[in-house]
């Protein structure tokens, strides 16, 4: 029998919970992402849980929370049953190809079918789409950007909204209008041009002024997640899709947070009147257990770039995997099966009200909450309300949520942050999280406004050592940050 060599983990140490809590935060700091690791260990939110059922997780000292994060990637929560049962029915009996890069394949041929099938019942145009699957939501986008530049070969530009995130690749990071993560790695991929998002005629006006022929693309998230969840006003979707049309310009609808059900609809780009020429998806594809990417593209787009013996023009190791595309497969059936967008829209209806409630009674803490099925997001006040220069700022906005984070995390409900929304919390709860579950959640977020009815108790109510330190992290962060009004 083999030995590891001193000093090694096997698998078994981790399977069987003999790596403590605070040894695993240390061979994180030491050997991963030791920045990020200890800002969360600051606020005292870097875990790790252990899952006691699949929407509650419990810390080293057994206390409970709800999981209303994991940032729409685990719509039936963690490790969840309809999943795990069936990964060892797979595990037992599949006997097709692991890794089929040079051969059909059963699983990705079902999966690519149901997607496009799905999709069709939405958008009858798509009935001969066809699906090219990846590891991950950027790489999504990155496909979707070189099937429009292959149909469109003449083009430069490529237009965003701003407050738009699409990923951090650097194709996707270039359409994600946020100088905290761009500047350092440019010169980016040239030609990206942001208009404000909604406005229809902003966004005209710099199709006019490019010219029509010279832009390649338009990527839009029908509703923006990390921007806050912002929902576009009516028509401006339906609209940007009708200009697009009459001048050949690709559209790309980023549904990777917003598809697959969470927001009560299949596709939420469908719902509001756009029907666009490529579809990103990942997150709830891969049912919070694998990572699972697709590019969903019109059957003359898709061709353009991957026709003949130009077919491999584009290619991913391991998109398209058994394991994957089972997972894949299975998760969107349960997602069918049970009618999951229904069932979001009427969770997000019943907790936007209870948010409302809340904002309506804590105006001082809560300046705005906002919602679509089960993408909820609260927007914090300033905790300093005296006007600030732009830098410290957005340094206070930044700070605003992550004190709101630790503060929910003290009364038992793990929650998002925005990326480009500084003051905003997002709630992104499984959506087949159980009612009682499900109310519970708003009942301690209004432990939490009773507790600190002022935005300002948010900074009063933090240890001053703890400020210090958190201080002394934050200068020491890039200087730039994202303008924004939230």
């Amino acid at each position: 029998m083999s030995v590891l060599p001193p000093g090694f983990i096997s698998t078994d140490d981790v399977l069987h919970d003999r790596l403590s809590a605070s040894e695993v935060r240390r061979l994180e700091l030491e050997h991963g992402n030791a920045e990020l690791l200890y800002g969360l260990d600051l606020l005292g939110v870097a875990g790790p849980f252990s899952r006691v059922t699949p929407w509650e997780l419990e810390d080293e000292a057994g206390v409970r929370r709800i999981n209303a994060s994991g940032y729409a990637a685990t719509p039936f929560g963690e490790m969840p049953p309809a999943l795990t049962g069936f990964l060892r029915e797979f595990l037992e009996k599949n006997r097709a190809m692991a890794l089929p890069q040079q051969s059909s394949s059963p699983w990705r041929a079902a999966l690519e079918a149901n997607l496009v099938r799905l999709l069709a019942r939405e958008l009858p145009s798509h009935a001969d789409s066809q699906v090219f699957f990846c590891s991950s939501g950027t790489e999504a986008v990155e496909g979707a950007l070189k099937f429009a530049k292959a149909f469109r070969p003449g083009s430069k530009f490529q237009i965003s909204f701003g407050s738009g995130y699409h990923g951090k690749t650097l194709g996707s990071l270039s359409l994600t209008p946020n100088p905290e993560y761009q500047d350092i790695f440019r010169p980016l991929v040239p030609g990206a041009l942001t208009v404000p998002y909604g406005d229809l005629d902003a966004f005209r006006a710099l199709v006019r002024r490019v010219g029509p022929d010279k832009i390649t693309c338009v990527i839009v998230e029908p509703i923006q997640g990390e921007g806050g969840v912002n929902i576009p006003p009516p028509g401006f979707l339906s609209g940007l899709g009708e200009y697009c049309r009459q001048h050949g310009i690709v559209v790309i609808a980023d549904e990777i947070q917003t598809g697959l059900g969470r927001t009560g609809h299949w596709f939420e780009s469908a719902a509001q009147g756009l029907d666009p020429d490529i579809i990103t998806l990942a997150k709830p594809l891969g049912g919070g257990m694998t990572a699972v990417g697709a590019t969903i593209a019109r059957h003359d787009i898709y061709k353009k770039m991957l026709g003949g013996l130009s077919s491999k023009r584009h290619s991913n190791t391991f998109g398209g995997g058994a394991l994957a595309m089972a997972v894949g497969l299975k998760s969107l059936e349960y997602l069918i099966e049970n009618d999951f967008p229904a069932r979001s829209l009427e969770l997000g209806e019943r907790g936007l009200h209870r948010l409302r409630e809340t904002q309506r009674r804590f105006p001082r803490l809560l300046e705005g909450v906002r919602g679509q099925g089960l993408l909820l997001a609260m927007q914090f006040q300033p905790m300093l309300g005296v006007p600030l220069p732009g830098v410290l700022k957005e340094l206070v906005f930044e700070a605003t949520a992550l004190l709101a984070l630790r503060e929910l995390h003290a009364s038992g409900v793990i929650a998002n942050l925005s990326l480009s929304s500084k003051r905003t919390v997002r709630l992104t709860p499984a959506l087949d999280m159980p009612m009682d579950v499900f109310d519970t959640i708003f009942d301690r977020v209004d432990d939490f406004a009773r507790r600190r009815p002022v935005s300002r108790d948010l900074l009063t109510g933090t240890p001053p050592v703890l400020l210090a330190r958190l201080a002394k992290f934050a200068a020491s962060k890039p200087k730039k940050r994202t303008p924004s009004d939230g």
